[in-house]
């Protein structure tokens, strides 16, 4: 996926109210992003760090400037969460996650559950219905390791015994977890920083939810789903 247009460079001043960040501009003026991420951002909100931005063309926005990008110890990675669905469906289509390929159809934000909405539901006429919920995740817990979530997320708990719902009724169901940076091997589920999403975890993986996950190629030019990293039980394991 190429960034629409060039992105803006800047330093963090400072991300606060969950969805606001300020930014001191390559040319000295300080402005105000939106940033799309209601995660604790842990280890990625810390003052002085380089970020990149892009602005929308869209003059009845109220904030002008997103938060996409920021460089931690040399490392490029990922914040803005509307990112990984496109991505997800980007990598879908040009075959680069095995694990969702020969679908004819591919259909976004489709209702399902209790009053939820399906992040993709996968259709062909020879399969079962395929349900992929994609889950952002940008938290390095230790060196070469991610963990998801990094903040307690009772929504994604919901979404995971909705899935389990779906392949008790005899249909496929995945979960995506698509990794905004490249400098791990592995990936597990933070149970202590969220104990109800990780028994919800365990719960769905014992009900036949798939779980797999892709790291990204991550510059400022664009962002790509490109390898399979394996999920393991614990940091412990790593």
């Amino acid at each position: 996926m190429k960034f629409a247009h060039e992105l803006y460079e800047g330093i963090l001043i400072k991300r606060y109210k969950r969805f606001l960040a300020d930014i001191e501009m390559s040319d000295g003026s300080q402005i105000t992003a939106h940033c799309a991420n209601p995660g604790s951002m842990l280890g990625l909100k810390d003052p002085g760090q380089k970020v990149w931005l892009s602005k929308s063309d869209n003059p009845k926005r109220k904030l002008a400037y997103s938060w996409e990008l920021i460089e931690v110890d040399g490392v490029i990675v990922g914040i803005n969460t509307f990112r990984p669905n496109a991505l997800v469906e980007e990598a879908i289509g040009n075959g680069t996650i095995a694990e969702l390929q020969g679908y004819a159809s591919l259909k976004r934000e489709v209702k399902y559950g209790k009053n939820s909405r399906i992040d993709m539901l996968l259709r062909d006429e020879d399969k079962a219905d395929c349900y992929v919920e994609v889950k952002n995740v940008h938290f390095l817990r230790s060196p070469g390791h991610f963990a998801f979530p990094d903040s307690v997320t009772a929504r994604g708990a919901k979404h995971l015994d909705e899935m389990s719902d779906m392949v008790a009724l005899g249909h496929r169901a995945v979960m995506v977890y698509l990794i905004q940076r490249d400098d791990g091997d592995t990936l597990s589920i933070a149970e202590d920083l969220d104990p109800n999403y990780g028994a919800a975890f365990k719960r769905a993986r014992a009900n036949g939810v798939e779980a797999i996950a892709y790291a990204c190629k991550m510059t400022p030019h664009g962002i790509e789903a490109y390898r399979n990293i394996p999920l393991v039980s614990s940091p412990s394991q790593v």
